[in-house]
């Protein structure tokens, strides 16, 4: 069972994209639900999240991996971040402004120091798949 509650995470994001610091491009980012180990959320893609062409920048996509994965091991057992130690993103399809995407954080495996997750961002209209990220964590000792 997860340690933190799906409010407490919610509140988590928020006070994380309140503060100070680079985390503020997650802020039209929605929590819509949480099991432990899997975070669902969903982003509707405005300009400031895009590249020259009008289209999801990659560096935010990757953000949106490490970012939501984290929270998805934060709603598990041990309820702790970690600390990136790879991260790896495939880019399949573009999201231009105005599209909504559902990214779906799934947590693999978590063993005594590591964390294995998946994120997938989907287009929520077509079901196209934006992109797909892994990101390994170390969650200490």
């Amino acid at each position: 069972m997860a340690s933190l509650s799906l409010s407490s995470l919610k509140k988590v994001l928020r006070v994380m994209v309140d503060s100070p610091g680079f985390d503020r491009v997650l802020k039209k980012v929605e929590i819509l639900s949480a099991s432990p180990g899997k975070v669902v959320c969903e982003m509707k893609v405005a300009e400031e999240h895009t590249n020259r062409l009008g289209m999801l920048h990659g560096g935010l996509t990757a953000t949106l991996v490490d970012a939501i994965s984290t929270t998805a091991i934060m709603y598990s057992e041990r309820a702790t971040p970690g600390v990136s130690v790879d991260m790896n993103i495939t880019y399949m399809n573009a999201a231009r402004i105005g599209e909504d995407v559902l990214i779906t954080a799934q947590v693999l495996k978590e063993g005594r120091t590591l964390a294995f997750a998946t994120v997938d961002l989907i287009n929520k209209t077509t079901g196209k798949i934006i992109a797909q990220g892994r990101h390994t964590k170390h969650l200490g000792s």
